[in-house]
């Protein structure tokens, strides 16, 4: 396994389910502004309860799973099934995410269920839990510029619909990033 000097972040199962924050997140990734990493775990977590929700897109699942395996070098964390069962959380379905984490030397996770990562269990791994609010803006204000660019590149890609840079930033209100959603108003042009 290939260590990184950059910032790693673990992301969670229901970070990984809005399409806009997961292209987010591997937009940030693939400009090489942190290392993400996932597992196989986290994978089945987010694209079973997609494919509950939006039956339509179960069939193209597979396929983004892979794409995004391929995204990111070295990103699938492996071997943390048995620390996993050592783990104390108050969600005990959390377990996995923590050995992940673990296991793949990261710093932080990134999950909308902070509440679930007590400081207290996380402290002797040198792991922190961020909000994915907390987390994107930090990127764009440690890396303005990349991280704009990689929003940019992002939205460019969209052309099915194509999405005016406004109605972006509104989507990330609606999905929870009000703190992200201020930062691109602030530069609106360059995305």
């Amino acid at each position: 396994m290939a260590g990184s000097s950059r910032f790693t972040a673990i992301l969670d199962a229901n970070v990984l389910y809005p399409q806009l924050l997961r292209d987010t997140l591997l937009s940030l990734a693939v400009a090489r502004l942190y290392h993400a990493r996932w597992s196989a775990t986290i994978h089945d977590e987010w694209t079973r309860n997609l494919a509950k929700d939006r039956p339509e897109l179960a069939a193209r699942l597979p396929a983004v799973v892979e794409r995004m395996n391929a995204s990111v070098p070295d990103c699938l964390v492996t071997n943390y099934e048995k620390l996993a069962n050592s783990i104390e959380l108050p969600d005990p379905d959390d377990r996995h995410v923590l050995a992940a984490a673990i296991v793949g030397h990261a710093d932080a996770i990134v999950t909308f269920n902070t509440k679930d990562f007590p400081q207290a269990v996380l402290q002797p791994y040198g792991i922190e839990v961020q909000h994915p609010d907390e987390f994107v803006m930090n990127q764009l204000q440690l890396q303005k510029i990349p991280a704009l660019s990689a929003i940019k590149k992002m939205r460019a890609r969209w052309t099915n619909p194509e999405r005016p840079a406004e109605e972006l930033i509104a989507a990330f209100e609606k999905r929870g990033l009000p703190l992200t959603a201020d930062l691109l108003r602030e530069a609106v042009d360059l995305i």
